[in-house]
């Protein structure tokens, strides 16, 4: 295997370098240069990396040209992902095609292949779109959408849903966007046009795929459940991995390793098979007995059993919203009667599993007994796809009621409130993945770069190396922290109140809403004022908003808008006030004068109630841990750093990071907070004397 040369590479980001050359005001920042260097190591030495940089240093060239320069030397194939699909497509416009343009200097003609790829719900299946034209939809607007769909798929290449004008609704796209179980493969009338197929061919001679978590994680998922490593899945088979941002990864694994259900979800695979539309029945079922002897008519006898599925499941909704009372949350915890379960509970999920089983067996019975030509029609496969969906609900059923022998798994449910009309989701979520991501992204692959501004903890990286999976005796990860090259000690005033009520007391919420309105209007708004709970950002944004807004700030809460169009609103008014929780705390990028406050009013703790939270607390217990220190708080101050993190943007930006939780000065626990930031001046000091150091810095 030829091995990067790392004095050389590292050269592209010298002064006159290759990459640094097409640069404008380009300054060499030895963060840069330290990281590219570990990441060289992790590609030679097939070891794993974790990397902490700092805001500033550069991280995606620090990877993205070594990670180059290997799959040429080495013909490789390199999977980057990125959490989100906006940072995707960033890195694949623009950060890419400049390290690409410079490798011609090295390589001469020989050209590196970068393709992007998104999870295949943002691709058109125009087989389902032709079955979606060739029925009644359920409503009546959705054929005008339809019709949109179909115009625009005679013209684009991609198939892609970023592509479209106008962004279809949800219920429209679900019906004629791409689905692997719905996938005919070679067997449908559509295969020679098919996008998603065009695409797996461009990534299996790709040197770089860019992807998401998302749709990485349902690759891996699928792997470790038994495709395995060495075929194509979703993605192409691979052994060198770089993730960006990744201190998400246990969150973005999550939802590819639990299983859940809902009534919503449940009827709408239901409707796919039959529903009612004025006096006629619709659906695959209909097209079904349509291929059927004429003396054989079981579409009474499907309505009545999909009818009482459809009962079971709200009957099982409407008690699991009465067990998940006012905080709209339950978890069957071993410390639960389990003889008051199976006298109340449990007989729901058994019905429910009992009409799911006795309807799809009816199904299997008449789709087994097709000819070999209907067996392969594209109704007959989907009808079979959606059968399997319905007999993992059932499964989950039956998991529920035998929670007590599922030890290893969190069983949990939540009402949702999006609508009018609230429902519960069920869910089965494992309660350590560090073992599932252990065996299915670092084992498998020779190395896999972890990069993010926020690993470690005061420089320790022990309680992510824990909780990702990536320790390994036989092959320990290389690691190393890389300080922003952003000037923080002259730029960033960190500000906390000695005199300000601890969260556990009274008057708390009463000085959040006083101190977050005084502070902002100091400084004519810019500010984005992070709240842990969406009632106590409510209780904020109902006290300030008045006297703000006569002072000219704009307010914006989250939740009254689309997250984007919130978020642009905000950048693009430098007197505006974001009040915004959870999401907003990492991942806004807002340089320059539209942000010079951010506002921490609590530190970010995860509030009780989280069941999956409190479940692997409990286990730590168990084991004789301390679950404070073990979970809670490293959790808290990897958060934190996030937050702080969305002030400072470019070397010029400067502003104020005021915490309104007094226990980072009061409690010990709180220097380690302070500790794990960059070097700042500071404020600690009663409210009053704060407030003047803040105008005082922001003003100088």
């Amino acid at each position: 295997m030829p091995l990067l040369d790392s004095e050389k590479i590292l050269e592209a980001l010298c002064e006159g370098g290759d990459v640094a050359k097409r640069l404008p005001l380009y300054e060499p920042r030895q963060a840069q240069l330290d990281l590219l260097s570990l990441i060289a190591c992790g590609f030679n030495e097939d070891k794993h990396v974790m990397a902490e940089a700092g805001t500033g240093v550069g991280k995606s060239f620090a990877y993205l040209i070594p990670a180059m320069h290997f799959a040429l030397l080495n013909n490789a194939k390199i999977v980057i992902s990125t959490a989100s699909i906006t940072l995707q497509q960033q890195l694949y416009d623009k950060d890419i095609p400049l390290v690409a343009s410079s490798l011609s200097d090295t390589f001469g003609s020989k050209k590196i292949k970068t393709v992007i790829m998104k999870g295949r719900g943002n691709y058109l299946c125009l087989r389902r779109l032709d079955d979606a034209l060739s029925e009644p939809p359920l409503f009546d607007f959705d054929y005008g959408e339809l019709k949109n769909i179909y115009e625009w798929s005679k013209t684009t290449k991609t198939g892609g849903k970023a592509e479209l004008a106008a962004v279809p609704s949800d219920p429209v796209w679900s019906n004629v966007c791409s689905e692997s179980d719905l996938c005919l493969g070679n067997h449908c009338p559509r295969r020679e046009n098919c996008f998603i197929l065009s695409l797996r061919k461009e990534a299996n001679s790709a040197h770089i795929i860019v992807v998401n978590h998302h749709l990485l994680f349902a690759d891996l998922s699928a792997r470790h459940s038994g495709a395995g490593y060495e075929t194509s899945v979703i993605l192409p088979p691979f052994n060198r991995l770089i993730i960006d941002e990744a201190h998400t990864i246990e969150n973005a694994a999550t939802s590819f390793f639990s299983e859940e259900f809902s009534r919503v979800g449940i009827f709408k695979q239901l409707g796919r098979l039959l529903h009612k539309r004025k006096a006629n029945r619709h659906g695959l079922l209909v097209r079904l007995c349509a291929m059927l002897p004429s003396r054989e008519d079981p579409l009474e006898n499907f309505s009545d059993a999909v009818n009482k599925i459809r009962t079971a499941a709200e009957a099982l909704d409407n008690f699991a919203q009465e067990m998940c009372g006012s905080e709209g949350i339950f978890r069957l915890s071993p410390a639960m009667d389990e003889k008051y379960l199976k006298k109340t509970l449990f007989p729901y999920f058994k019905t429910l599993r009992k009409e799911i089983l006795s309807f799809t067996n009816i199904i299997r019975d008449i789709t087994e007994n097709l000819d070999d030509e209907q067996a392969v029609d594209p109704v007959v496969w989907e009808i079979k796809t959606i059968i399997r969906r319905l007999e993992n609900i059932a499964q989950v059923c039956d998991v529920f009621c035998k929670y007590q022998k599922h030890e290893n798994d969190v069983l949990w449910a939540e009402k949702i409130r999006a609508s009018r009309d609230p429902w519960i989701v069920f869910s089965k979520t494992p309660l350590d993945l560090s073992p599932i991501l252990k065996t299915s992204v670092f084992t498998p692959n020779k190395s896999v770069i972890c990069v993010s501004a926020t690993l470690a903890i005061n420089g320790n990286f022990t309680y992510w190396a824990s909780r990702s999976g990536i320790l390994d005796d036989k092959r320990p990860p290389l690691y190393g922290c890389f300080p922003s090259p952003f000037p923080y000690s002259s730029a960033v005033l960190l500000a906390a109140s000695t005199d300000s009520p601890l969260p556990d007391e009274e008057n708390y919420q009463g000085f959040i809403n006083y101190a977050a309105c005084q502070i902002a209007a100091i400084a004519g708004g810019s500010a984005l004022i992070l709240f842990t709970s969406y009632q106590s950002l409510s209780s904020a944004y109902n006290a300030c908003k008045g006297e703000l807004t006569s002072l000219g700030i704009r307010c914006l809460k989250q939740g009254d808008d689309d997250r984007s169009r919130l978020l642009q609103d905000f950048l693009s008014d430098t007197s505006s006030c974001l009040f915004a929780t959870d999401s907003f705390w990492e991942g806004i990028d807002a340089p320059g004068t539209t942000l010079k406050l951010v506002i921490i009013c609590r530190l970010p703790f995860r509030t009780p109630g989280d069941p999956v939270f409190e479940a692997r607390r409990e286990a730590i217990q168990k084991n004789g841990g301390n679950p404070f220190m073990e979970i809670s708080l490293p959790q808290a101050v990897m958060k934190f750093k996030q937050g702080f993190g969305r002030l400072i943007r470019s070397s010029t930006d400067t502003g104020a990071v005021i915490v309104l939780d007094s226990r980072i000065i009061k409690k010990k626990y709180g220097q380690l907070f302070i500790q794990s930031l960059p070097e700042t001046k500071v404020s600690f000091d009663n409210f009053n004397s704060v407030l003047k150091d803040i105008e005082n810095f922001i003003y100088k």
